[in-house]
């Protein structure tokens, strides 16, 4: 799960002008990465942490969690994904988008509580961390995400 907000604020690439445009872009990147067969989550993938073997689990789902200002994006996303369908058969890799009706933090630690299986939030926020490792979730920074969204 990624705390969009936080991940498209850790980088100065002027997202304050148009939170829903970085949001589609944030977007964009991360379902080329999750074609690429590049979004392999460190750590362990066994039974006892809820996942499974790398051979056996496939590629992660990635979830964005739109908060604010940058809700505005899913309508941008679902246009662009219908359009994108319609020309071309190659699926882009599993990336869903959930619109935070209320607090971000809220419901990313909701989708915690609520998926199967290995849950990772991907944010720096302290409280939020603190909130899906309580919830069961393993926590990465937004530098280990961007990290695998560079070329």
């Amino acid at each position: 799960m990624v705390d969009v907000a936080n991940v498209m604020g850790s980088r100065p690439d002027g997202w304050w002008r148009d939170r829903a445009g970085a949001a589609v872009r944030l977007y964009s990147e991360l379902a080329a990465l999750a074609a690429s067969g590049r979004a392999i989550l460190p750590g362990p993938t066994g039974p006892e942490d809820g996942g499974q073997p790398p051979d056996a689990a496939g590629p992660p789902e990635i979830v964005m969690v739109l908060e604010g200002a940058a809700r505005a994006a899913a309508a941008r996303i679902t246009s662009a994904e219908a359009t994108r369908a319609q020309q071309s058969e190659t699926d882009s890799g599993p990336v869903r988008v959930e619109e935070a009706r209320g607090s971000g933090d809220d419901a990313i630690v909701a989708l915690v509580r609520e998926l199967p299986g290995r849950r990772v939030v991907v944010t720096a926020d302290r409280a939020l961390r603190d909130r899906s490792v309580a919830a069961g979730a393993t926590v990465l920074g937004p530098a280990w995400l961007l990290a695998l969204l560079r070329p």
